[in-house]
């Protein structure tokens, strides 16, 4: 009986070792400030000196795509962060005919590439990222969780996206966040508050600090 339990343990355990997901290597390396791009899109990103490198990984989003994120963040060495940059670099796997579809609806120049873009702003940032555990949020989340840190609550960002490929399959995506004051007059909500539409000033002042703290460039 024991001798039955014992083997039936192992073959579970081998079966679990066998399905686990291998670590996928990075594509994107690290030069100083800069992170530097060999494949699609062929570019490097330059942060400025506040910004410090969190780290990168590779995950998979729901058997569909792959991922590869990096981070950059500025603040204070654990907890909460001030503010972050989340640049993530996504294709979808051949085992499916899925594209990226955004509507152009605002576009704004970040060096040499053109961004797709909307500003929200949300009371919980950090808590939404881990809603759907399998979301490429909770990964970056876990990514943070590593060095002690975590992304703010209140917080305001903008997300842009750019599409460098015309069958539309791989997407760049950079998510610039920064923390709200407890104070702030800007307005919140659970589904976050569309910024572009309501406060296209406020809007407008974030889009601005996003494009000041990185320079992009073409390879």
């Amino acid at each position: 009986m024991h001798t039955s339990v014992s083997v039936a343990f192992l073959v579970l355990l081998a079966l679990t070792q066998s399905t686990s997901a291998p670590h996928m290597p990075l594509h994107r390396r690290i030069q100083g400030q800069t992170l530097v791009s060999d494949e699609i899109p062929a570019a490097q990103f330059t942060f400025s000196k506040d910004y410090r490198y969190v780290g990168g990984q590779v995950v998979n989003l729901y058997g569909n795509a792959d991922a590869e994120q990096h981070l950059f963040v500025k603040g204070a060495s654990s907890g909460p962060i001030d503010s972050f940059y989340w640049v993530q670099f996504e294709h979808f796997l051949p085992s499916n005919n899925r594209t990226y579809d955004y509507r152009a609806d605002r576009t704004s120049d970040f060096g040499d590439l053109r961004f797709i873009y909307d500003v929200k702003s949300f009371p919980d940032y950090d808590t939404m990222q881990a809603e759907d555990p399998q979301s490429d949020g909770a990964a970056i989340g876990k990514l943070l969780a590593q060095h002690n840190l975590s992304f703010p609550k209140k917080t305001a960002r903008v997300r842009m996206f750019y599409l460098p490929t015309p069958d539309r399959r791989t997407e760049l995506m950079i998510i610039y966040g920064e923390a709200l004051a407890a104070d702030s007059k800007v307005p919140v909500a659970p589904d976050g508050v569309a910024l572009d539409a309501s406060f296209p000033d406020t809007a407008k002042m974030l889009l601005e600090d996003a494009q000041k703290n990185v320079s992009i460039r073409k390879r």
